[in-house]
């Protein structure tokens, strides 16, 4: 895994964190007041970069929590076989296979041979996130 470690106060919307072992980004962070016994919490919602779901993290703001470390590489789509698509990454010329994402995800366009699109890669894991040119 590819992360590194910071403190939550640190933190701020729009950055990224790991909850529950998935990187999301912060849509919202908020902070209550230090109280007799104890110190400062903060309360971080987050949506899940890789499966868009929604998360939450409640720990004191002086913890230290995971920040995912994020690439956004240049690919080119070599086929489509039904539900998949082969890319070929263009710096490494390393070839994989993904998830074809839907037309909401790429902004109502379709992916075609020979595509340049951008690939998302955070803890070991790739998505395509939007089309660079065709």
């Amino acid at each position: 895994m590819t992360t590194k470690t910071v403190t939550l106060r640190e933190l701020k919307e729009g950055h990224f964190i790991v909850i529950d072992g998935e990187p999301c980004k912060i849509v919202s962070i908020s902070t209550s007041k230090t109280g007799k016994h104890g110190a400062a919490k903060a309360r971080v919602e987050g949506i899940g970069i890789l499966d868009g779901q929604k998360r939450s993290l409640v720990a004191p703001v002086d913890s230290k929590v995971e920040v995912p470390v994020i690439l956004k590489k240049p690919a080119q789509v070599i086929a489509i076989m039904g539900d998949t698509v082969q890319l070929m990454d263009l710096e490494t010329y390393e070839t994989y296979e993904l998830p074809k994402p839907s037309k909401e995800e790429l902004e109502g366009k379709e992916l075609a041979e020979g595509m340049e699109v951008e690939v998302l890669e955070a803890m070991g894991r790739r998505k395509i996130t939007r089309i660079r040119s065709g």
